[in-house]
């Protein structure tokens, strides 16, 4: 258990502390000759049963409120220490409010200096006290009077001390791990030490670590937790790492910084909280207010950005939005304190609620409903609350790096709320079954009326789909969720367009014949140097515009590619010359290739090769640079190959059915006409463009 004082200056609460443990925990030589504490000191005590309580020893003295609250965070038990002989002072305040404001709600009392007091005196001052807690976070707790000197009072604190240890549940360790630093110092022989409290997770020797928001990587050398040596350090306990790494060093590493699992590195520097504005103040808090944030060990200046529709009032609780001098690393659910930028006074605080704030559409409806959703009390909640409103999927990656939570705790939150989940090679995004089952239709729906309208199109093109839809998704969680639907057997992916399952475009009787003839002159032994439509019309005796027709219809629907005028090569063999490049592009060691690899690849002559290369520069396949060229891999899939059986599906259709239509054939139009206005609700009705 960690102990932390607070109390007004000359209160004594170092003296206390060392009454407590036998520990002084004034180390500055300046603190030994004023006599009073600037900085945080630390202390050990024992238990009879093997436990250890850490004491953070807090300077009281207005000038060092940011000292004491780089102490505060992270403690289990306060120790309010007030002087018998002044009561009630101002740093007594502030540091109650303080302790309110981070959410501390366990603690005792100690009177200290009552062998200066009658006893009549001393009734006085407990009834004080007790009038000035009833309103705090500690309104019921135990007040102990003592005296350093005498030592009165001493034994029966430190017994209810070893009480409060025993009592106390030890938080889980199965999130990610989290340190706070207060300390970074040099050990001769040892090299950089750390030390701070862990927020979450743990730690063992050897595990790689990350100090963020620098982004500095490092190895634990070894630890000490609670002042012993350990092999492991865990969430509630004081630890000192010894971290060794390029760059590491205590320069490199200051107060305020998170040493933390590699995985939660993602600072913020715009940040929602949920904003408690202290009685106490004179003025509300307005729009744009610049403050002092204070979060962990850490302190930088931020603008208050009011998410209502006025400003906040003292003793007034609200949403707000915090947009920070810089990022730092925190977590959502931390809490926080603003003062004033003279560090003057304190003017509130509350808990981080979202660290990917958006800076544009903060107050609208729907941003509303999802702050209400981050405000829940656990992460299951806030999970079903995030997914029950719009847009109903959360990038679920996030989610659990934002909370610290490890792959197993996420797993079982959204085991508990039921989830869908979509994947893609770097992120998880989260839909709720009900919705995913909405969605579905809806995209199943939308594929209905486009085959309906368009019978001799072969699909809607993945991109045109995804962006009609609603929430727009990324291409690749997009992607994922079409696999899904593909998984499930409900929908086909030929290349780059989607259809349902069981549609399937064919060719009249008459083109089918043509297409029989054709289709060995270009997809054979010599498909990667296929014939002109004009020698094919001469060898087979047809006439060169009723093939070109043809061969662009059969372009339209994604069966051939014109790569060159007038010369066709099925998506096959493009998808084959795809893979080529690509292959080229991964075997250089700088990831750039020549026109003539390229050609001694495909046998098809400089010429042609040169020929297909420009294709696909022009379709951004490929990026060029002199004479050399790169793959763009973005854009692969765009020629996905189509398997060669595929050819094979073209078939005869039903005597009535009506030829395409030449110039007047626009599949993807004619869908924008035929839905506008009965588009299924989860897509966008985009007004037709030509």
């Amino acid at each position: 258990m960690i102990i932390g004082t607070a109390g007004h200056i000359d209160h004594g609460k170092t003296s206390l502390v060392r009454a407590l443990t036998g520990v002084d925990t004034d180390r500055l030589k300046e603190e030994k000759v004023r006599g009073i504490s600037i900085d945080l000191g630390f202390a050990y005590l024992a238990a009879a049963d093997g436990s250890i309580l850490g004491f953070i020893d807090v300077p009281g003295h207005e000038k060092f409120i940011h000292n004491m609250l780089a102490g505060a965070t992270g403690i289990d038990f306060v120790l309010l220490v007030i002087a018998g002989d002044d009561g009630i002072m101002p740093q007594t305040r502030e540091h109650m409010a303080i302790i309110d404001l981070l959410g501390i709600r366990r603690g005792v009392v100690a009177l200290t200096k009552c062998d200066l007091l009658t006893q009549s005196q001393q009734s006085d001052v407990l009834a004080n006290v007790r009038n000035f807690l009833t309103e705090t976070s500690l309104a019921d707790v135990e007040i102990f009077p003592v005296s350093t000197l005498s030592g009165e009072g001493i034994e029966d604190l430190r017994a209810r001390l070893f009480a409060a240890a025993s009592e106390h549940s030890a938080r889980a360790i199965d999130g990610r791990f989290r340190l706070a630093v207060d300390r970074s110092f040099t050990l001769a022989g040892i090299g950089t030490v750390v030390t701070g409290t862990v927020l979450s997770g743990s730690v063992s020797t050897n595990d790689q670590v990350l100090i963020s928001p620098s982004g500095l990587s490092a190895r634990v050398r070894s630890i000490h937790a609670q002042n012993r040596p350990s092999e492991r350090g865990v969430v509630g306990q004081r630890c000192a790492l010894n971290l060794v790494g390029e760059g590491v060093s205590k320069d490199a590493i200051t107060r305020g910084q998170i040493v933390m699992d590699p995985h939660l590195h993602a600072p913020a520097d715009r940040i929602d909280v949920s904003l408690q504005v202290l009685a106490t103040e004179k003025k509300p808090v307005v729009q744009w207010m610049p403050v002092r944030l204070h979060h962990s060990a850490t302190e930088v200046g931020a603008r208050v950005v009011l998410l209502g529709d006025s400003p906040i009032a003292p003793g007034g609780h609200a949403f707000a939005q915090l947009v920070l001098d810089r990022p730092i690393a925190a977590a959502v659910g931390d809490p926080f304190v603003i003062r004033d930028t003279n560090a003057g006074r304190t003017i509130g605080g509350g808990k981080f609620i979202d660290l990917r704030a958006p800076a544009r559409k903060r107050r609208t409806e729907e941003r509303h409903a999802q702050l209400q959703a981050y405000a829940q009390e656990n992460d299951e909640n806030v999970l079903a609350a995030l997914l029950g409103n719009a847009p109903h999927f959360i990038d679920l990656t996030a989610f659990g790096r934002d909370r610290a939570l490890s792959e197993k705790q996420v797993q079982e939150i959204g085991e508990r709320v039921g989830i869908v989940k979509v994947t893609t090679l770097s992120r998880v995004f989260a839909l709720s079954t009900s919705y995913w089952g909405e969605l579905k239709s809806s995209l199943i729906a939308f594929l209905k009326s486009f085959h309906d309208a368009n019978p001799d199109a072969p699909g809607v093109g993945i991109e045109r789909l995804r962006v009609q839809l609603v929430p727009r998704l990324s291409a690749a969680a997009f992607l994922s969720l079409l696999n899904l639907l593909i998984g499930g057997k409900e929908i086909a992916l030929d290349g780059a367009r989607v259809s349902l399952i069981g549609h399937e475009v064919k060719l009249t009787p008459e083109d089918a014949k043509i297409w029989n003839l054709v289709a060995p002159l270009i997809d054979g032994a010599d498909r990667f140097r296929p014939p002109r439509l004009r020698d094919m019309a001469t060898k087979l005796n047809l006439r060169e515009a009723e093939l070109k027709r043809l061969f662009k219809l059969l372009a339209s629907v994604g069966r051939v590619d014109e790569i060159v005028q007038d010369r066709f090569f099925t998506r096959s063999s493009v998808g084959e010359m795809v893979q080529v490049i690509s292959d080229l592009s991964s075997s250089a060691a700088d990831g750039q290739f020549t026109a003539a690899q390229f050609r001694d690849r495909m046998n098809n002559g400089r010429s042609l090769a040169i020929q297909i290369l420009e294709f696909f520069d022009r379709h951004g396949v490929t990026l060029r640079r002199g004479d050399l060229r790169r793959v763009n891999r973005p854009k692969l899939e765009r020629f996905r190959a189509t398997p060669k059986s595929a050819n094979a599906e073209l078939c005869q259709e039903e005597e009535n059915r009506p030829r395409w239509g030449g110039r007047t054939s626009n599949p993807e139009g004619a869908a924008s006409r035929s839905l506008v206005g009965s588009t299924p609700s989860l897509f966008r009705q985009n007004k037709p463009t030509s």
